[in-house]
């Protein structure tokens, strides 16, 4: 029989051949490699056989779905190990997740970090017992018995969840059998690193109203060395930690009185206003007019948009006058009520409507960590309104927009285009324009991108920008949705070039996403260490005494009127803890002036990185400071 391989060239294989021996058939290395199988797409195990005219991907490690596999089979030798040392503990799930995996188990007796170790061990164990991992299905009501002869009780809860008729697969290694859709490795000896890294609470289905279980999280990789890197990695994320240098930089701050509301300091301040001037710089380029809309509107409104429906358990409500309102989660219905505020042409589209909104969004409190999981947020939004014909260009406009951004503040960065959840609303017609759309703009560009299936917004596709910053951790941030729901819900419509009404077509777009988050990224990016133009202290000045008083203050004068952000440190303090604190603070340029320097019209500049660079005028350091800042350099 035939199958047909990834590059479309077909191969003979034998009758009932199983995907491991296709793959031996291709090349023993690609065998030897060989994770799990994807077949008409869907992902199975190597031990799956194989039908005539089936499309046959073989997948590695090299793949995102082999180390998800690898990762997985990591989370049932866990298992195996757990029932192996706490024979009493109940098993629930055991997921991958980014980095890693995790499994949520109830125990008789509470375990600690501690003995993760032990349990490390006979991992290990399992691992070098090289278990043939062997796949086998069961009736609904045959699985039910197997579980309940286990006493597995919450495994039991998820086989009772699923349908009468369902085919229940498990997965077998050694004496050990756990619930599982798979696939999975072909044997446990395939595990070459792995490491247990934490230990947490969890409630059964994440319902607050069910028993607290004990999460187990860990990470494997294909070589040691990539986990050691990894691991590197996580300690220098440590050092950048945002919460702890906004904090130690004055930036911003968390309190008890409103949590997951932050407040900015000053210094924060300066720089998040730093943000917005330059959004609005670019954007003011681009041809965008900038509107502001109210907080809180109106019920009607918010059913009309569908947010009612399809996101009130995320939105804050009150009563004005008897009547429901919502403090708004997202900015798009006030952006079309300001479109439908008087008729439109063709002529006047495209319209790019931008709004630095503040949004609030009902975060659980587990989930709130520093400004990446907040309760209220700036996004920096943006809202075009144009013909169809428009499309292409106003999306390949918006990503070369964003392109600009991230290329600024040195983030490299992949696309993902997201195509039609589950949750949605309008018609099959509308979603498959509203995603071609996407994917052509993005094929004319000649942009590389993955498609993420299922993960658009309710009302439509969206393209996402990952990105990637300075110790290789990927954000999402930048998003383009193409929506043609939300102008057809609220009836919006322009007078064509035939005379006759026509609905617009809507794109939702930020850049930084939220601005509170993004600045959080760019904290841990730069690890505090700004660039020039971004800094919220530009330049301090450090005389030795205070006989030179006089001058550092004409200096910083003179620094202000030309824009510089500059600071002068007075203190009675010797020279050498001051330097040692302006460092601290990552100031940029540190201007040491001593009798010398201010009988000359001198400064001796210390750069944050470099130390000591000499004295040059003073004239001269703030012409070169000034370039900097108009240049945006990276410093």
């Amino acid at each position: 029989m035939k199958v047909i391989l990834k590059n479309g060239e077909s191969m003979e294989v034998v009758e009932n051949a199983t995907c491991m021996q296709a793959a031996s058939a291709i090349s023993e290395g690609l065998a030897r490699n060989a994770v799990c199988a994807k077949v008409n797409g869907e992902l199975v195990d190597l031990s799956y056989t194989l039908k005539d005219g089936d499309a046959l991907e073989i997948v590695t490690l090299k793949d995102k779905e082999g180390l998800q596999v690898y990762r997985h089979t990591c989370a049932h030798v866990l298992a195996q190990a757990l029932k192996t040392v706490y024979p009493t503990c109940k098993l629930s799930i055991g997921p991958v997740i980014e980095n890693g995996f995790y499994y949520d188990v109830d125990f008789v007796t509470p375990i600690s970090q501690a003995d993760l170790a032990k349990v490390e061990v006979e991992m290990q164990k399992i691992i070098k017992s090289n278990l043939p991992i062997e796949r086998f299905t069961l009736p609904r009501n045959e699985a039910l018995e197997l579980m309940k002869g286990y006493s597995e009780n919450y495994k039991v809860e998820l086989i009772e969840d699923l349908p009468l008729e369902a085919e229940i697969s498990f997965y077998k290694q050694g004496n050990f059998t756990d619930l599982c859709r798979g696939p999975h490795l072909p044997s446990t000896g395939k595990i070459k690193a792995f490491k247990l890294t934490g230990i947490a609470g969890a409630y059964w289905r994440g319902d607050e109203h069910n028993k607290m279980l004990t999460r187990i999280y860990g990470t494997a990789f294909a070589k040691k060395d990539e986990m050691e890197a990894y691991f590197t990695m996580l300690e220098e994320a440590k050092k950048r930690d945002h919460t702890k240098l906004g904090k130690e930089l004055k930036l911003f701050t968390m309190v008890n009185e409103g949590k997951g509301l932050p407040f900015f300091l000053p210094n924060g301040m300066v720089l998040k206003n730093t943000l917005i001037d330059y959004w609005r710089q670019i954007h003011t380029r681009a041809g965008y007019v900038e509107v502001s809309t109210p907080i809180m509107l109106n019920r009607t409104l918010w059913e009309t948009s569908g947010h009612w429906f399809h996101y009130r358990d995320n939105m804050y409500t009150t009563k004005v006058d008897d009547e429901d309102f919502a403090i708004k989660p997202m900015n798009c219905p006030g952006s079309i009520l300001v479109y439908k505020n008087e008729p439109h042409s063709y002529k006047d589209l495209p319209i790019r409507m931008g709004e630095l909104g503040l949004v609030h969004r009902h975060e659980k409190s587990g989930q709130l960590h520093g400004l990446f999981r907040v309760r209220c947020f700036t996004q920096d939004d943006a809202h075009i309104f144009m013909t169809p014909d428009q499309i292409k260009d106003e999306i390949k406009g918006v990503v070369s927009l964003i392109n600009e951004v991230y290329t600024l503040f040195g983030f490299k960065y992949h696309v993902e285009l997201s195509t039609r959840p589950e949750n949605s609303m309008g018609s099959d017609k509308d979603w498959e324009l509203a995603t071609d759309a996407l994917r052509s703009a993005l094929d004319d560009m000649g942009s590389e991108y993955v498609v993420n299936e299922g993960d658009g917004a309710f009302y439509g596709p969206k393209i996402d920008f990952h990105l990637e910053d300075s110790i290789g951790r990927t954000w999402q941030c930048g998003t383009i949705q193409l929506d043609f729901q939300l102008p057809q819900r609220f009836e919006m419509e322009y007078v064509g070039e035939d005379g006759a009404k026509h609905r617009p077509i809507m794109v939702h777009r930020v850049a930084f996403g939220s601005i509170e988050r993004f600045i959080g990224i760019l904290i841990e990016h730069f690890a505090g260490k700004f660039p020039v133009w971004l800094s919220p202290v530009q330049v301090k000045i450090l005389p030795i005494t205070e006989r030179q008083t006089d001058y550092v203050n004409e200096l910083a004068k003179k620094m202000r009127e030309q824009g510089i952000r500059v600071e002068v440190d007075l203190r009675n303090e010797k020279i050498g803890y001051k330097i040692r604190e302006a460092q601290m603070e990552k100031v940029p340029y540190m201007l040491v002036v001593g009798e010398k320097e201010a009988e000359a019209g001198l400064v001796a500049v210390r750069r944050r990185d470099k130390g000591d660079t000499g004295a040059i005028p003073a004239d001269e350091f703030i012409a070169m400071v000034t370039d900097d800042i108009a240049k945006k350099t990276a410093f």
